[in-house]
């Protein structure tokens, strides 16, 4: 997906938003605005938001010298939804349909999005997303899919959330891979959150070697381009994922909840839709698509 020019706003509320989680000094939040207006002077439109993302977090985490501004409040986010696992998990295991409502539990996750999000209510949003229909849904192919895999990747998105997905990995019943950003990055999963959230009790973790609020092939690890070709089913979380992964032309289904504009005009929903779509762009063997 290219970057929009409703994204250059975004990107410079962001960087502020991440300067402000670790300083109040208003000369060093200023020369992070004015680098990242430097950058977004040059960007190009055809790169993905998520590679543009990357680069302002970058200017973060130079001029203030914290590695990772939102740390504190990923633990704080990981405990909150550890408190409530145990009630999600009961739901899942007392619903008619297992599978799905696992699905609808990892995509409620999605709201933990501190990109977008300035506050949210877990719990509460939660609950209403369990009871929300899907906008856009794929959920028949993605069980055909299921049926006949061995290998699955799933690509994180954010802390919190990671938790949730634990859920949905365990109802997969198959084995699977867990890709993880390679340096903190907003409050992307990386290893280290990925454990503190349980997620080596259910999957093996790999690097993803990108370090964008989304994958971005082109600067991924080895050991993921494999994992990522090769995997029978690819899912994966987040609007910065879609971001990076929507153009990319093998299958994978997207989980997410559209929270700004340009991800709800790119997909035709309206904003605070949840998502569980096929790569529309995707054309198997036979030569066949879902378009």
């Amino acid at each position: 997906m290219k970057t929009y020019l409703d994204c250059i706003p975004c990107f410079v509320q962001q960087s502020l938003r991440a300067g402000r989680m670790v300083t109040s000094d208003e000369i060093i939040l200023k020369r992070i605005l004015d680098e990242t207006c430097a950058l977004l002077r040059n960007i190009s439109m055809q790169s993905t938001p998520a590679e543009t993302g990357g680069m302002v977090y970058e200017i973060v985490r130079k001029i203030t010298g914290v590695n990772d501004p939102y740390k504190k409040i990923k633990e704080q986010h990981i405990r909150e939804t550890k408190a409530i696992y145990p009630e999600l998990e009961y739901l899942v295991e007392n619903a008619d349909d297992r599978l799905l409502t696992a699905v609808k539990t990892a995509i409620a996750g999605n709201i933990i999005d501190l990109g977008i999000n300035k506050s949210f209510d877990i719990l509460k949003d939660v609950v209403d997303i369990l009871k929300q229909d899907f906008t856009i849904s794929d959920y028949d192919a993605f069980k055909m899919q299921l049926e006949k895999t061995t290998t699955i990747l799933y690509i994180g998105d954010n802390v919190g959330e990671s938790v949730f997905d634990k859920i949905l990995i365990k109802e997969l019943g198959k084995p699977v891979q867990y890709a993880v950003r390679s340096v903190p990055v907003i409050n992307d999963v990386t290893m280290e959150d990925a454990i503190a959230s349980g997620l080596d009790e259910v999957a093996e973790l790999i690097d993803s070697g990108c370090k964008t609020p989304g994958i971005v092939l082109r600067q991924a690890s080895k050991q993921f381009l494999e994992r990522f070709w090769s995997s029978d089913l690819v899912i994966s979380k987040g609007q910065g994922n879609y971001e990076g992964l929507s153009d990319c032309g093998r299958q994978i289904f997207f989980l997410l909840k559209t929270k700004c504009p340009v991800i709800s005009n790119h997909l035709n929903v309206k904003e605070n839709a949840i998502v569980f779509l096929e790569n529309p762009l995707f054309f198997p063997a036979d030569g066949s698509s879902n378009l």
